[in-house]
């Protein structure tokens, strides 16, 4: 009895202990509503260390606290409105789509997934937080598509125009890496608004002349869609980026500093950071014909192959011309009425058996049957070539830029719309 009671005395002793002790846990708390989703202090602060953890790595300055949570604070915003237009259409990332996409990420890494899982969770991450992050990015990627793309028209005109001044520009044509604040002026601005606006970019293109670090000041100053990646835009030619900026650009160097630029979002600051050129495109393409026989109820393995076998042998022999047993025997309908010939076509175009097949082969050497995925095949290597792909990389490379540029466009009006039409209110701290 004695002894139960000083267990009870114990245990009601440690109960006590740990209640004195005991530190109390901050609450997550509601910082900002937009329309009717909520953004939580937990996320913001979560980013917040996410940028502050990337500075450090990168040996980059940050500006002050609250420069850099009002620009997180946008970021999230942004982020928050697609997600719940992504919802309302009911677009969502399955979770096979997902593997793949993280599959891929890994294999460009060159690591498998279980290393992957490893090295993220051996930075005290967690793997089912970076697929979320993953699904989340993945979807803000499909809703801009879906969003933006409709906005986008490029007509055959367009694309001769730039072929043209591709093609006039040769080598010459360079690509540029630039540094961009936006300095926001309201809608339908004041005179005052306005000016104050512009004494705004004038002192920001003073500190960056007078030598202050330009991330480090688009962080803190810019209202630009890349202002929490320091302002820096990926490489672009002039003819893809947004067309306010193109001439100013052109032909300047690197470390080039332009502005204000004024527009209808406000005042622009430039800088160029790197510049890099152009050089003409070739490619190795191959010549090949073959004859395809594909196995079925009548015709087995076994028996294709051992066709293609005596076929081989006649060629082989003189006594017959592989076109015609091309034409005779190949269930190629594309090929079989041109004696088996596939065209000029570079090697990388065929299923992977093919091509390693081709590969391997010596100018008019006529290969052993082989299997791939469509059945059995001979095939011989006519001829190789490698070939300036310009005028055609071109045309492709002139969709893309101007793709490219009117998307950009085009993505930041739907920002400016689609946050003018929310509710946010921004909770006092």
């Amino acid at each position: 009895m004695r002894l139960c009671k000083q267990l009870i005395c114990a245990i009601f002793t440690l109960v006590l202990s740990q209640q004195v002790t005991a530190i109390p846990q901050p609450l997550d708390k509601v910082a900002v509503q937009v329309d009717d989703g909520i953004i939580l202090e937990s996320e913001i602060q979560d980013l917040i260390s996410s940028v502050k953890s990337n500075a450090v790595t990168n040996k980059q300055e940050l500006p002050s606290d609250n420069a850099l949570r009002t620009q997180v604070v946008e970021r999230l915003i942004l982020t928050h409105l697609q997600l719940q237009m992504a919802a309302r259409i009911g677009l969502h990332i399955g979770d096979l789509q997902l593997d793949q996409t993280i599959e891929n990420i890994a294999k460009e890494q060159n690591l498998s997934i279980e290393e992957m899982k490893q090295q993220i969770e051996g930075s005290d991450g967690s793997f089912s937080q970076y697929r979320e992050q993953v699904r989340k990015d993945m979807t803000i990627g499909e809703i801009q598509r879906i969003q933006v793309q409709r906005r986008i028209q490029v007509s055959p005109q367009e694309i001769n125009n730039l072929v043209k001044l591709i093609q006039e520009q040769g080598n010459k044509n360079v690509e540029y890496q630039i540094g961009h604040i936006l300095i926001e002026v309201p809608s339908n601005p004041s005179g005052e608004q306005l000016e104050a606006s512009s004494k705004r970019a004038k002192a920001v293109l003073k500190r960056l002349n007078d030598g202050t670090d330009f991330k480090r000041t688009a962080i803190a100053a810019s209202s630009g869609p890349k202002a929490l990646e320091g302002g820096i835009w990926n490489y672009m030619n002039i003819n893809e980026m947004p067309t306010l900026f193109a001439e100013v650009v052109n032909g300047t160097h690197t470390d080039d500093i332009l502005g204000p630029i004024k527009s209808g979002s406000g005042f622009h600051i430039i800088k160029v950071i790197d510049v890099r050129g152009q050089q003409i495109q070739e490619i190795k393409e191959v010549r090949a014909r073959h004859i395809l026989l594909k196995p079925s109820p009548i015709l087995s393995n076994e028996r294709a192959q051992k066709l293609l076998s005596q076929l081989l042998e006649q060629i082989r022999s003189g006594k017959a011309k592989f076109e015609d047993l091309a034409r005779k025997y190949s269930e190629d309908p594309g090929s079989a009425t041109k004696g088996g010939e596939l065209g000029w076509a570079q090697p990388n175009v065929y299923v992977p058996a093919f091509a390693k097949t081709l590969n391997e082969l010596d100018i008019e050497q006529i290969s052993e049957p082989f299997r791939t995925s469509h059945g059995w095949h001979i095939a011989q290597l006519e001829e190789r070539r490698t070939v300036d792909a310009t005028d055609k990389n071109n045309t492709n490379r002139a969709h893309q830029l101007i793709y490219r540029r009117k998307f950009n466009e085009e993505l930041q009006k739907w920002f400016d719309e689609m946050r003018a039409d929310a509710f946010i209110d921004v909770l006092n701290q």
